[in-house]
């Protein structure tokens, strides 16, 4: 057996994946044939003898490959396989896929799902497609945006509740509304037992780097210590028990949030993910950059 018929039987024991992550980041049967293409050759020029996880090193060349697609969404320059001047390409073996295999795959995706996919950024969609759709963690995917796995945990959470904003009803979002508005109104007024009752038992509260420093400088006067990371409802009924007095109802990207916002000029932003009528994570964000870059939208009383 030849290096490339080797190489080609191990691509082959990961299309599958490799075309499914291509499709939902391209959102086209045939750009994820040319992506899947594409890291074909890249596998086969590469040395891949110290590679302990062939799907890992794929995943990750497939996104890589994807990234510049969706940055770019132009056509690459073909080069005629018959030209002297050029090398013959290996090609990759066609699979037995096609517009009914695509239709399939769209249906099991959501054409609605797809549609709101091409609302996001690049970074954004790979970040959510690779986190949320396939579970890669943050600190695998934050070398292909070129991020800090904070920073790429926030690119995914951003995508998250753009995906969630267009695709939840009317209703959906004023009852989330409404826990966001109950949890400020317990917050202010001190009332830990209403917090509890508003919060998942195992409700997560995440800090920035900023906020963290900033309640640092403000424990000085007095106020409470925040924690980076926080689990229990416990816990985060207690830091923000008498917190938040001067936070309000806004939208994060399209779902229910707070924010503090001095002037007008947003200074701290609370993102909640609500599930079952429950707060189940809070994102404090403080970071300038990382509130620039959030969709901050504010609502009547």
């Amino acid at each position: 057996m030849s290096d490339e018929d080797f190489l080609a039987r191990q691509f082959e024991t990961h299309r599958t994946h490799l075309w499914s992550v291509a499709f939902r980041m391209l959102g086209s049967g045939a750009d994820a044939d040319d992506a899947l293409q594409e890291t074909w050759l890249r596998l086969s020029r590469s040395d891949t003898s110290d590679v302990a996880n062939l799907a890992g090193w794929l995943t990750t060349v497939v996104s890589r490959v994807c990234l510049d697609q969706l940055r770019a969404r132009r056509s690459r320059s073909e080069v005629s396989l018959d030209d002297p001047d050029h090398p013959r390409e290996p090609t990759l073996p066609q699979p037995a896929t096609g517009p009914e295999h695509e239709a399939v795959l769209a249906d099991s995706v959501g054409v609605a799902m797809l549609v709101v996919l091409d609302t996001l950024s690049p970074a954004e969609r790979l970040a959510f497609v690779l986190h949320d759709m396939f579970g890669v963690p943050f600190d695998e995917i934050a070398p292909i945006v070129d991020r800090a796995p904070a920073a790429t945990r926030q690119l995914a959470s951003r995508a998250r509740r753009r995906v969630q904003g267009a695709t939840l009803t009317p209703s959906d979002l004023s009852r989330r509304r409404q826990v966001v508005d109950a949890f400020l109104a317990a917050s202010r007024e001190g009332r830990f037992d209403d917090l509890l009752t508003l919060l998942d038992p195992e409700v997560r509260l995440h800090a920035d780097d900023a906020a963290v420093a900033t309640a640092h400088h403000a424990a000085a006067a007095g106020a409470p210590l925040l924690e980076r990371e926080l689990v229990g409802a416990d816990a985060v009924a207690t830091a923000f028990s008498g917190r938040a007095k001067k936070a309000q109802t806004v939208l994060v990207d399209g779902m229910p949030g707070a924010a503090w916002a001095p002037g007008g000029i947003p200074r701290s932003v609370f993102v909640f993910t609500i599930d079952d009528g429950r707060v189940a994570a809070i994102d404090v964000v403080v970071d300038p950059e990382e509130i620039a870059a959030l969709d901050i939208v504010f609502v009547d009383d």
